[in-house]
């Protein structure tokens, strides 16, 4: 897939939207989060993935277009779009429990974020590309 910045925007927020809150709702009450009531897992967890959302759309997108002119294909392995998650992972997590004052641990976080972005990946490189047959033509672009 070679998309554009707008492709890429929808794409992330499309996911995340459908894919990431779903397994969010059912992996939320299975994280080991101590004495923390449901509640405020529900509260971090979904702000996890708005938080995911919103720096992706302002940093992290804009940044792997930008890099991405510098390839000869204009676009990422898989592999490389799977190893995105690190650095955003990271992010997030601070940003979470440093700005936003979430009391957020690194274990569940770990399993949260992690198996999100897995779901999203291959959500990504799978259910999407065929359901949605013209993604690559229209540059990534859903709609």
């Amino acid at each position: 897939m070679t998309p554009t910045l707008l492709g890429r925007w929808q794409s992330r927020l499309f996911v995340l939207a459908t894919a990431g809150l779903l397994w969010t709702l059912l992996v939320t009450p299975l994280l080991p989060v101590g004495f923390a009531t449901t509640r405020e897992t529900y509260a971090s967890t979904f702000a996890a993935i708005g938080v995911t959302a919103a720096v992706g759309v302002v940093l992290w997108e804009p940044l792997y277009q930008f890099l991405q002119q510098f390839r000869w294909e204009k676009d990422w392995p898989a592999m490389f779009t799977l190893l995105e998650g690190i650095p955003e992972g990271v992010v997030v997590f601070f940003l979470l429990r440093d700005v936003l004052g979430f009391d957020v641990r690194a274990t569940p976080f770990l399993i949260h974020f992690g198996t999100t972005w897995l779901v999203v990946f291959l959500c990504l490189h799978g259910p999407l590309r065929v359901v949605s047959v013209r993604w690559r033509f229209r540059a990534g672009r859903l709609l």
